[in-house]
């Protein structure tokens, strides 16, 4: 079934209050036909540039609008997941090339979460420490995880959940596009349904809102007011990184409701038509009864 009227999708990114500059990417494909649609679905990307004064900009940009045109060169590869994982490689050769090229020995790489979605299956693609959530009615659940040295240390048992919000090298990762040949890259894939939520997102939103509190704000607003109010409350508490949002929302029923609004205008239109017909009518007959009252007092 198309999803053309019921995806409602809102990106923001923002530089924070310690940067000067912002070097997320926030960006997206979404599709103009059902015949598009067909073919490739919807894409959104959230790209964290790594490389500071080396361009990491430059890095998140690039790399993310080489997996768009990557992703829809290979529009004949039936699995999106795989042809999703292929695109984003791709384009961690082309970043690669593109340093080279540059011959100044500078450092330029970038996390990233990528979404796509194929009717109702999605696949999120993910390099890095940028987030993909999925909300619905049981909450926000994480579908990512973080390529990050604080994440694995965790996940070995070496430090405690604690020592990992404090933890020195918290933003050390451990695979970005550009900084190697082959980076790992995983693949995740669920299901959504009517009224969920898809949640992309860098660092920079989830190091200062936990997901309680995410998942309160995106159930209760529109994707826009929840992207804004998620990035003013990262602000907030010290903005200490660009910090960028992508929320996706798959409406329910929204065509059938235009359709609906529509019947009801044309039925109201003829409802109005017939009051004012029954008013006047009534007007007359009204008018008839009070003379033949007045008739029947003179006799």
């Amino acid at each position: 079934m198309s999803k053309l009227g019921l995806i409602d999708a809102y990106l923001q990114t923002d530089t924070g209050r310690l940067r000067d500059h912002n070097e997320d990417f926030v960006d997206c494909r979404e599709p103009t036909s059902v015949e598009d649609e067909s073919k490739n679905g919807w894409l959104y990307i959230v790209a964290d540039g790594v490389g500071g004064a080396d361009a990491g900009e430059v890095a998140s940009q690039y790399a993310s609008e080489q997996v768009i045109e990557h992703y829809l060169a290979h529009n004949d590869e039936s699995n999106w997941g795989r042809r999703l994982l292929n695109a984003m490689q791709e384009a961690n050769t082309d970043l690669r090339q593109f340093v080279a090229n540059r011959n100044d020995n500078s450092r330029m790489a970038t996390t990233m979460v990528a979404a796509v979605i194929d009717d109702e299956h999605v696949f999120i693609g993910n390099v890095g420490d940028s987030r993909g959530y999925h909300w619905c009615r049981d909450g926000l659940i994480q579908i990512t995880r973080d390529q990050s040295l604080v994440a694995k240390l965790l996940e070995e048992g070496a430090i405690t959940e604690e020592e990992a919000l404090k933890h020195p090298r918290k933003n050390v990762i451990l695979y970005s596009l550009g900084s190697e040949r082959l980076p790992k890259i995983d693949l995740f894939e669920l299901s959504w349904q009517p009224g969920d939520i898809l949640v992309l997102c860098s660092d920079g939103l989830t190091k200062h809102v936990s997901d309680e509190e995410m998942s309160a704000i995106i159930g209760r607003e529109t994707p826009q007011a929840a992207a804004n109010e998620l990035i003013q409350l990262a602000n907030q508490r010290g903005g200490e990184d660009n910090i960028s949002v992508v929320l996706i929302r798959y409406a329910a029923q929204a065509a059938g409701r235009v359709i609906s609004q529509a019947a009801t205008t044309t039925t109201s239109g003829t409802g109005r038509l017939l009051l004012w017909l029954y008013t006047i009518v009534l007007s007359l007959v009204q008018s008839f009864l009070i003379l033949l009252v007045w008739l029947l007092l003179r006799v």
